[in-house]
């Protein structure tokens, strides 16, 4: 996690019995790597989710926010943020998302899921 090529990815699928990491990647990685042990900032950590995929998979007008960019938008807080999936019970919400944004539109409001589909598979 701490080398400075490496990026932070999930390739989990919603459909059946999904793996864990498919609700549990990302705050998995804020909350058990960045915050309990330290193995590296927030602030890479975010940065390894976020701008640096975007960057290495050449994808544009995503991964930073500013004007034009798509909205994909994520406020969480840092001393709650953890994964709760696990391998019998992998469909469960983390803990600690306040607000997700999606292209624009709002998908989680107060740690809620709205259930809400507005994001899109992307290729190259």
């Amino acid at each position: 996690m701490q080398r400075p090529e490496g990026n932070i990815c999930t390739d989990g699928l919603l459909e059946g019995k999904p793996h864990p990491r498919t609700y549990g990647s990302f705050p998995r990685v804020l909350g058990r790597y960045a915050r309990q042990k330290q193995a590296l900032t927030l602030e890479e950590a975010v940065k390894k989710m976020t701008s640096k995929p975007a960057e290495v998979f050449d994808i544009k007008d995503r991964g930073v926010l500013k004007e034009g960019n798509f909205a994909d938008i994520v406020v969480f807080d840092p001393n709650t943020i953890i994964d709760k999936a696990t391998y019998l019970n992998s469909v469960q919400y983390p803990e600690g998302f306040e607000l997700i944004m999606i292209n624009g539109e709002i998908v989680v409001d107060k740690g809620v899921h709205n259930k809400t589909i507005c994001g899109k598979i992307l290729r190259k």
